[in-house]
């Protein structure tokens, strides 16, 4: 039997803040309701910021726009599992609300303030949410071309 070769999965996610509020979504997983930021997973043969502005877009119905690269997180959320998280965070701004659907899994899209996310923080879908707010609060993060355009 040929050995396996352990792979992170790679997501995305965005971070906006418009008037002291935040852009979260709150959306279905399994049998419980969390908040998380719009995010999701790197699709074949697209870059980190086309998948970016796709999942905002399907999360949300904002058309996105990155600005930094604000950080990369790694998160496991089951010490005895092999599944890691690898997750490439954007600050940025969001344009348009265009019409259409949410993504099945999501419940609504909504601004809320640092104080309300923070109250919520036993409903984060993973303890990132808050730590990546933290860390948008603190630093303005890093140009977008630290990410390589010819390999990104």
């Amino acid at each position: 039997m040929a050995d396996s070769i352990w792979k992170p999965h790679a997501t995305v996610a965005a971070l906006c803040e418009r008037d002291g509020r935040f852009l979260l979504v709150r959306e279905r997983v399994g049998d419980a309701i969390v908040y998380n930021q719009p995010a999701g997973h790197l699709d074949p043969g697209e870059t980190l910021l086309q998948a970016v502005v796709r999942e905002t877009l399907e999360e949300t119905r904002y058309q996105f726009t990155p600005t930094a690269l604000q950080g990369i997180y790694r998160f496991n959320p089951d010490d005895d599992a092999d599944t890691t998280y690898i997750r490439f965070l954007f600050r940025g701004e969001v344009g348009e609300r265009l019409p259409g659907e949410l993504d099945k899994e999501i419940i609504a899209a909504e601004w809320l303030s640092y104080e309300k996310v923070q109250s919520l923080i036993a409903r984060h879908r993973s303890p990132m949410v808050m730590q990546c707010i933290d860390d948008f609060c603190s630093g303005p993060g890093y140009p977008l071309d630290v990410i390589s355009r010819d390999f990104a």
